[in-house]
């Protein structure tokens, strides 16, 4: 995609991709971004992020997606990233019983620094390893559910089961929310949102891919 065509956008939206270290959140980045999955991936270092321009309805959709560390470590740097998302993809291992635990956590997190008008979808990763599994889809539906997610997906950035899914849910739930024709630019912009020609110069060095 050239420069001109990379401008060329109805809607941008910001995405952070949250949850433990190890429960894939770097493959399922991967995996939407280029279709390639790598099994062997280093640990996020504080936040990296990429982006990746898709059609919804006629409406050519712009997503910053930005991939956070999940070590405590870096806690305090990825919270600074929470405050302009406009949606919240939370991960955790559905082989990993304490990456679901911890999932209190993270909706703690975002309750606290996200906007309350962030849409958020629970993913349940490595849905291919259904013999290590040790969280119910029942059991995570029910925590989507109080959490007031969108849904609960569960995906295999292996097998790429769900992964392009999840995005376009999320995706396509926020350009149903800033359609609305009432609302005028000032007040999208107001809410983190931007239109094609509220132009953002975002540094090369930063993409992740």
């Amino acid at each position: 995609m050239n420069k001109e065509e990379n401008d060329n956008y109805d809607f941008l939206f910001k995405i952070i991709l949250i949850g433990d270290p190890g429960v894939g959140k770097t493959c399922v980045l991967q995996r939407f971004k280029s279709g390639i999955w790598i099994e062997s991936q280093s640990s996020t270092i504080g936040v990296d992020f990429c982006m990746k321009s898709c059609n919804i309805d006629g409406k050519i959709v712009k997503l910053q997606i930005w991939d956070t560390a999940g070590q405590e470590r870096f806690r305090t740097i990825t919270q600074t990233y929470y405050r302009s998302a406009n949606g919240v993809l939370c991960a955790f291992d559905i082989t990993s019983e304490s990456s679901f635990c911890n999932l209190n956590r993270w909706m703690e997190d975002v309750a606290r620094y996200c906007a309350g008008d962030a849409l958020k979808l629970l993913i349940g990763n490595k849905c291919d390893k259904v013999n290590h599994r040790v969280v119910t889809e029942e059991e995570a539906t029910n925590v989507a559910t109080n959490w007031e997610a969108l849904d609960y997906v569960e995906t295999s950035a292996k097998d790429n089961t769900n992964i392009d899914h999840a995005f376009m849910k999320l995706a396509s739930e926020l350009v149903k929310k800033h359609s609305n024709p009432n609302l005028q630019q000032g007040d999208l912009a107001s809410k983190g949102f931007s239109l094609a020609n509220d132009r953002k110069s975002i540094s090369s060095k930063s993409v992740c891919c």
